[in-house]
């Protein structure tokens, strides 16, 4: 008992001599935020042809090492509680968390039935997305729609002239009215709203920023799209990362659909890095190019500058 109490006293003296320092203080765990890499079902189908299976982009999330993948509403075969638990199944044993539900709704509207079948519409998604397990819902403010194709809103760089006989100021009341109609189901479902930057009052980072302090509810967050500032968009994605819930990062291979933008990625992480954004990044593959690829090339993109 001597000797052996003699042995100890002896490597605590001396510091632990015999074990290696690494052992000795275990590391500091690393501080920089865990950014997880997601994708769009969006990226395999822009409104053309037939749907593609929101059930093969979990496949290919799965088969590409992902971590989810963002639902395009609008994507999905219906709407029956079968098909919703089932895509749930599917994901969650192919190890992927479905992490968006992107609806299309607009609120910009002075026309108050308009207005309430736009709630009904959101309130009605927040309770798909409950069902399915997914934690937050995209929405838009909406639009003016005084250019109806968006097509040619997109040849107007998303510009478009404010309703006749109306202010912006109108369209702001109108669109905070509509999300606050929507907070109590919403909080009840546990589903965060997330506002993107989608044309319309969206489109700029101070209209974004007005609408959510208005409201200022927890249950309002803002959604980052990379690409839809299409002018000088890295001072404008630094004015909304600091409140962003989600990310969707554009990539345009073959050419964009609407149009191309050359984004910098490694800047665009860094900004994420630097206000501590531990959340999804979901990829948004908009190019000409075959779906596959060019999501395979996507991914090799962000994983690149999320390892830098």
């Amino acid at each position: 008992m001597q000797r052996r109490d003699f042995i100890q006293s002896s490597l605590l003296a001396g510091g632990l001599s015999g074990i290696p320092s690494s052992q000795a203080i275990p590391a500091k765990p690393s501080l920089q935020p865990s950014i997880k890499l997601s994708v769009s079902s969006y990226s395999y189908w822009h409104f053309k042809g037939d749907k593609f299976p929101i059930e093969k982009v979990i496949d290919d999330a799965a088969a590409l090492g992902l971590e989810g993948i963002d639902v395009l509403h609008r994507q999905m075969e219906s709407e029956d509680n079968a098909y919703l638990q089932k895509l749930k199944k599917h994901a969650f044993v192919n190890g992927i968390a479905m992490t968006c539900l992107s609806i299309h709704q607009g609120f910009v509207t002075p026309d108050k039935e308009e207005l309430k079948k736009h709630v009904d519409h959101t309130n009605q998604c927040i309770e798909l997305a409950y069902k399915m397990g997914i934690p937050c819902l995209r929405l838009n403010t909406g639009r003016w729609n005084t250019i109806k194709s968006f097509d040619d809103l997109m040849k107007n760089r998303g510009i478009e002239p404010i309703l006749p006989g109306y202010t912006e100021d109108d369209g702001y009341k109108w669109c905070v009215d509509g999300i606050q109609q929507c907070l109590k189901k919403a909080e009840e479902c546990g589903v965060l709203l997330a506002l993107e930057n989608h044309w319309g009052l969206g489109s700029t980072p101070e209209g974004m920023i007005r609408i959510q302090d208005t409201v200022n509810s927890p249950w309002l967050g803002l959604l980052m799209d990379t690409g839809n500032f299409l002018e000088d968009p890295y001072d404008k994605l630094k004015m909304i990362a600091p409140r962003a819930s989600f990310v969707q990062a554009k990539t345009y291979y073959g050419g964009g659909e609407w149009y191309s933008l050359e984004l910098d990625y490694d800047r665009i992480v860094k900004i994420l890095k630097d206000v501590n954004y531990h959340g999804y990044i979901s990829i948004e593959f908009e190019g000409k190019e075959d779906a596959k690829s060019g999501v395979r090339k996507s991914v090799e993109l962000l994983r690149k500058a999320l390892a830098k």
